[in-house]
This record gives C-alpha cells, sequence and structure tokens, in this order.
C-alpha cells in the first residue's frame, strides 16, 4: 500500500516522453513540479532505491520496468550526465544503482563508471579529510562519507570503504554522545556540531556491512556503540524520533533503511551481537507500527506523517513548496506530508519492517 501510494500520487512520466518516470516532489504539485523543473536529485535516488525493494520483495516484470524506466528517467532529466556536483547526491544514486543492477539485472554499468570514478577519485587525505560535501568544497561531512564509503564497498573497494569508516569514527564520532556529528571544515578544523538521523544510519550500515565482510572487530563494536547512543537519544519506546520535511522528510526513513541491514546483515553469534540485531530489529518494527497507526487513509491509500509518533496532517494545497534555500538544501513544505521525501521515508521504513519480518526478527 504504501509503494501504490507513491505510484498514485507522485510517479509520472517526464515531459510526456513515453517509458519514462519520475517521481514528482509534491502533493498537490504546484506547477514547475508537475513539469520537473523542480526534482530534487537525491530524492529521486531514494524512488529507485524503493523501487528496487518492491521487485526484491515481490519480483515482477512491471516492477522491474520501473526500476529501468526510473534510472533512465534521472538521466534524461539531470541533463549533463550520471553526475553532478555534490557528492552526496551522486553516493546516494550509485547505491540505488548498484543495487538495481545486482538484484533486477537493470542496466546501469556506464551510470556505475561514472559515479565510482567520482566517488573514488574525490577522497582527498591530503587535507586531513574524506570526501567534501561538493566539488570544490572545504566541508567533509557524514552525509557524503557514508553514503559513499557504502557505495565504494558494494563496488569493490573495500579497503577505500573500511578507511572511510576510520576516518569517521576518528573524525565525527562525538566523544560524548557517541553520535556522528555533521561534518568538519578542512584544513580549519571546525567542526559543525548537529546530529541528524540519516548521519547514524549510513555509518551503522556501513560497519555491518564492513563487519560481515571483513570479519573485523572494530565494526562490529561501532555497531554496538553508535546503536545504543541512537536508541537512547533518537527514538522513543524504540520509535524513532519525529523527523521533518524537505530534504529532512528522508532522514528517518533512511536510518530505518539501515537499521535493517544491522538486524539482517550484523554477524556474530555472541550475547552483544545478538541483543544489537533485536535492538535494530526492534527500532524498525516500532517505528513502523507507529507510522501505520498514525496514517491518514485518502482514497485508500496511506499518507504517513513526517513524525511517526503523530497523527499524519492532509496537505490541502500546495502552500509553501519546498524550496532550495542559498546552501542547496531543500525547505520543507507547509505541510511536510505533502513533501515527496516525507511519502518516501514512510515507504522505505515499510519495507525495512518487510525485510526484518521476512529474517525472523
Amino acid at each position: 500500500m504504501a509503494e501504490s501510494a507513491i505510484l498514485s500520487r507522485h510517479l509520472r512520466s517526464v515531459w510526456v516522453l513515453p517509458r519514462t518516470a519520475l517521481g514528482v516532489v509534491g502533493w498537490p504539485p504546484t506547477r514547475r513540479e508537475r513539469a520537473f523543473f523542480n526534482w530534487h536529485y537525491w530524492w529521486q535516488a531514494h524512488l529507485i532505491d524503493c523501487a528496487v525493494d518492491a521487485a526484491n520483495r515481490v519480483p515482477t516484470p512491471a516492477r522491474r520496468r520501473r526500476v529501468g524506466a526510473l534510472a533512465r528517467s534521472h538521466r534524461l532529466r539531470n541533463l549533463t550526465g550520471w553526475t553532478n556536483k555534490y557528492y552526496d547526491d551522486m553516493a546516494w544514486l550509485a547505491i540505488a544503482l548498484e543495487r538495481a543492477e545486482r538484484t533486477q539485472d537493470v542496466p546501469a554499468r556506464r551510470a556505475l563508471t561514472a559515479l565510482e570514478k567520482a566517488l573514488h577519485d574525490g577522497w582527498n587525505p591530503a587535507v586531513g579529510g574524506g570526501l567534501p560535501w561538493r566539488i570544490g568544497s572545504d566541508f567533509f561531512n557524514a552525509p557524503a562519507n557514508g553514503p559513499a564509503a557504502i557505495a565504494l564497498s558494494r563496488l569493490g573497494y573495500r579497503a577505500r570503504a573500511q578507511e572511510m569508516s576510520d576516518w569517521l569514527d576518528a573524525t565525527l564520532r562525538d566523544p560524548e554522545s557517541g553520535l556522528i556529528l555533521d561534518g568538519i571544515h578542512l584544513p580549519s578544523g571546525e567542526i559543525e556540531r548537529p546530529v541528524f538521523s540519516y548521519c547514524q544510519g549510513v555509518v551503522l550500515g556501513l560497519d555491518a556491512e564492513l563487519a560481515a565482510h571483513t570479519g573485523d572487530r572494530r565494526h562490529l563494536d561501532r555497531v554496538h556503540n553508535l546503536l545504543g547512543a541512537v536508541r537512547r537519544a533518537m527514538s522513543t519506546n524504540d520509535v524513532i524520533n519525529g523527523g521533518g520535511g524537505g530534504d529532512g522528510g528522508l532522514f528517518n526513513g533512511i536510518l530505518a533503511r539501515y537499521l535493517a541491514v544491522v538486524a539482517v546483515l550484523l554477524p556474530g553469534d555472541d550475547p552483544v551481537q545478538e541483543e544489537d540485531r533485536r535492538i535494530a530489529a526492534a527500532l524498525v518494527r516500532e517505528s513502523a507500527e507507529a507510522a501505520w497507526a498514525n496514517r491518514l487513509e485518502v482514497e485508500g491509500e496511506p499518507l504517513f506523517g513526517n513524525d511517526w509518533s503523530k497523527p499524519a496532517q492532509l496537505p490541502g494545497t500546495s502552500g509553501g513548496a519546498g524550496r532550495f534555500t542559498t546552501g542547496g538544501s531543500v525547505t520543507a513544505s507547509a505541510v511536510p506530508e505533502r513533501d515527496l521525501a516525507v511519502q518516501l521515508s514512510g515507504w522505505m521504513l515499510m519495507e525495512a519492517a518487510y525485510q526484518v519480518a521476512a529474517a525472523g526478527l
């Protein structure tokens, strides 16, 4: 039902071209949104990722074709190729397309070659950093390095992914809270201290995957410590705390996706790892139950709230449609539930809960 709601409310062909599809970024949409003047590269990458989830859950020719159409349309709307100036954007697309190719045989090699080169070559230890937020920036942050490391690990650069995990742990883990901070300006060393749920998610997912593939104890320890910090600081009764709209609408869904990775993939038979898998699964399951209980039903399909612990609100108009800030982020609509990002988070959460349940957790 979460999948169906996105397809009916948001999915549209691009400029009336056949065999194309992207997500309109607001519902109800503005004219500019319907025409894909506003389209938000990284939101569409997560739409591809969710479409891959659905195709893996219940494989059908229609779902596989949809993944291919979304990928082709992403390239079409981006105009200049597969890449852009933002390393975090490119990392999210690389994750989605690698999964599409590996699990659904969707041709993506040309795209992945371009994205892989950008992410691999952007690593900059010369100034003490990993990947900058965007090309030419002095800001090196978790939202770029976390997903980029996951993508590079899956593309065969596991040693580089471990370097990136080490950099994130040494540079951005807050010794007091145990959480991952936003980023650092280099070479000045000034740290931006906000903590965001998706930063925790990608680091949890990265270290869980590295633990599974390398057997290195340090990754198990990092998952254990960060998971405990997330549960303490970012959940209430195991429901992930409220999110927002605009770009922030995706944050909690990303955390839920990678909590499911921890629950399903984290290796180890000792009581610590067994408990970590149980906690990760509980955070996903309880959040999904809360989000579902607090959804609205609109024409028989769910509309998820931006805060899963509170009743969702109906966006009656396109008022306050998300816009770009001077820093490049997208603001929330007046009613955040209007934003595709918020609804994608709800879908992502439901797919994560399915994966946890399918694993018997």
